[in-house]
């Protein structure tokens, strides 16, 4: 795994044979970034990545200024990978969760200004985790939450949709959370 920039920019870590996850491709991420950059100042901005898998969407919010950092992460092999990186960084703005992104969700208080979801594509509950983001209270009026998905789902309808890019055979949808209007 690689960071591809900011402070921690170029370090590489060597992800366990066993892990599980399919993390983001590092040219997805790059552009990524490009455009998560051009929508807003990562520096001191907090945020959430849900099914962090590796951890390299988190080290790279890390590495750009986002402070806190929330990472969560189910699996053992991964969560302890991301938790042995930290440790190499020694950045303390970085906090791990081991745990379910559902009960995550609903039990979470804290609204973040940048939320990430890079769920398994086969996951059962997929095509509602964007709703279950965008419904829950981890973010707040112009929270960008971020999804990434293959081919095979559209989130376009989803209020606060703002664009969707596609890197390769990575999808990314991208949300604005609107104002409420009461």
């Amino acid at each position: 795994m690689r960071i591809i920039r900011g402070k921690y920019g170029h370090r590489r870590f060597d992800v366990p044979k066993n892990i599980t996850a399919r993390p983001t491709t590092d040219f997805a991420r790059e552009n990524l970034f490009n455009v998560l950059e051009n929508i807003i100042d990562l520096e001191g901005k907090s945020a959430l990545d849900l099914f962090a898998g590796t951890g390299a969407v988190s080290f790279e919010l890390l590495s750009r200024g986002c402070d806190p950092v929330t990472a969560v992460e189910m699996a053992p092999v991964q969560s302890a990978f991301i938790n042995s990186v930290k440790l190499k960084l020694g950045d303390e703005a970085l906090r791990v969760v081991r745990g379910d992104v559902f009960r995550f969700l609903a039990s979470c208080r804290q609204a973040y200004d940048i939320v990430f979801a890079d769920p398994p594509y086969d996951h059962q509950r997929f095509a509602e985790i964007p709703s279950l983001i965008l419904g829950s209270k981890a973010v707040a009026p112009g929270t960008i939450v971020i999804i990434e998905h293959n081919r095979n789902h559209d989130f376009s309808t989803l209020p606060g949709f703002t664009q969707h890019r596609v890197y390769g055979s990575v999808n990314f949808s991208i949300f604005i959370v609107p104002q409420t209007t009461e």
